[in-house]
């Protein structure tokens, strides 16, 4: 009975561990520094125990059509829905979070270093950065239901 009791808390465990780290999977929707406006809409999946987050839909009125009309690289004037901008990002159970992957951002094409946080159920921190954690910027992004 005892090992019946230890194998159901060892699953029972692992399942909630496995459910903890997908728990940034989904659609979040990301505001503008500069406006605080809606700005695009990111969908944050798994592939090959790694997280990704690619672009949606992006929600400025002269970018609704999916063109990105204020980069300053390659990709102005061209669709960007589907462009992959977070890549590599794998779970830290202890730090609950999620680490050691990249952010694009598309105006300038630069990549950086990013963590993503749960601060809530439906609000996800993003830390962006260059070296250590405390250069950089952070944004908040609301989950899309």
């Amino acid at each position: 009975m005892k090992k019946l009791l230890l194998s159901f808390v060892l699953v029972f465990t692992a399942a909630l561990m496995l459910h903890a780290q997908d728990e940034i999977v989904g659609r979040w929707k990301t505001i503008d520094d500069a406006t605080g406006k809606p700005k695009s809409i990111i969908e944050i999946y798994k592939k090959d125990g790694k997280y990704y987050g690619r672009i949606v839909q992006l929600l400025t009125p002269q970018n609704q059509d999916g063109v990105c009309r204020t980069c300053e690289t390659d990709y102005k004037d061209k669709n960007i829905i589907g462009l992959v901008i977070l890549k590599d990002l794998v779970y830290d159970a202890d730090d609950k979070e999620w680490e050691d992957g990249t952010i694009m951002d598309p105006k300038n094409a630069k990549e950086y270093s990013v963590y993503l946080e749960l601060v809530g159920p439906n609000k996800l921190k993003v830390r962006g950065y260059i070296g250590f954690s405390l250069i950089g910027r952070t944004q908040y992004w609301y989950r899309v239901e």
